[in-house]
């Protein structure tokens, strides 16, 4: 890799490359001796839009497009959504920065004017996580997957489609449409995905990564290790209906989880708090207990 020239890759949706853009920016400010180019593609998740992602195998469709780029030389780092990376990641393509977290809560937008949702509409949502989690607010509202990148989700719903779809705060506030957000869910009525909120960025094992310190961001850090590794003890990949979320004060660290069993259909939440060091110890030992019903 050469380091006058950063070839960054990234998915070609309209977010994706909003995120990209403010990692590069991050990079330029602090190295303006290095070119950066963006490369953008379309991968599998983006072609395929009939179908719940964890029916049609997972999240990983978001990035084996780009780990290939990247195992090829073509690009140097690819950008991520933390949320939308495989639990499992390969050693030669390790996450070499993790950038400052965005709000990681979910929300939920109403059609563009409406002052209100229409419940005669189904409510829409790309996760069953959030289903789960949703249907305990609005018991009786309709929930209808709705699949497609942040504007094709808007698109449908302010055609009438839907009378409102729940979305992560983070892409609307990349995107600059926040006024588009009716309500922000607590992390204790909708627990995040592992991750939501982080970009991650993803590099070439043996390649020097030291000028992505300016924007790596150690409590990012601690906290995406904290949440994957209660997703990865539970065996459940992104698209799972599996949450996690970490958040840190001073030293200590409280870490909200929730688990679904898949033969019983039925899913716990829970939350455990400790010293910070000790995050990904105490988020498997979560996982142990919501697993065994405790």
């Amino acid at each position: 890799m050469a380091r006058g020239k950063i070839i960054v890759g990234s998915r070609d949706s309209k977010l994706a490359v909003a995120q990209s853009r403010l990692i590069m920016n991050q990079i330029a400010e602090a190295h303006p001796e290095i070119q950066l180019e963006l490369v953008t593609m379309k991968t599998t998740g983006d072609l395929i839009l009939d179908k719940r992602l964890d029916k049609i195998g997972g999240k990983g469709l978001f990035v084996k497009e780009l780990d290939k780029a990247l195992m090829e030389g073509r690009i140097d780092i690819s950008v991520h959504s933390l949320k939308d990376l495989p639990m499992e990641i390969s050693q030669e393509l390790p996450l070499v920065a993790f950038s400052k977290r965005e709000n990681p809560l979910d929300v939920l937008v109403y059609p563009e004017g409406a002052q209100s949702a229409n419940e005669e509409l189904p409510l829409g949502t790309s996760s069953l996580r959030r289903e789960l989690q949703v249907k305990e607010l609005y018991p009786d509202w309709k929930v209808e997957s709705v699949r497609g990148n942040l504007q094709t989700r808007l698109s449908k719903l302010d055609s009438g489609q839907y009378g409102s779809i729940i979305l992560a705060y983070a892409g609307i506030s990349r995107l600059g449409l926040e006024k588009r957000i009716s309500r922000v869910f607590t992390a204790d009525e909708i627990i995040p995905p592992a991750g939501q909120g982080i970009i991650a960025v993803q590099g070439r094992k043996g390649e020097d990564y030291s000028f992505l310190d300016c924007l790596n961001d150690k409590s990012s850090e601690i906290c995406a290790k904290t949440e994957r590794a209660f997703v990865s003890y539970l065996d459940g990949g992104c698209s799972s209906p599996i949450g996690a979320f970490a958040e840190i004060s001073g030293d200590e660290i409280l870490i909200r989880g929730l688990y679904y069993n898949e033969d019983t259909k039925q899913y716990h939440k829970g939350k455990i708090s400790g010293k910070t060091g000790d995050g990904e110890n105490l988020a498997v030992e979560l996982a142990k207990q919501l697993k065994d019903g405790k």
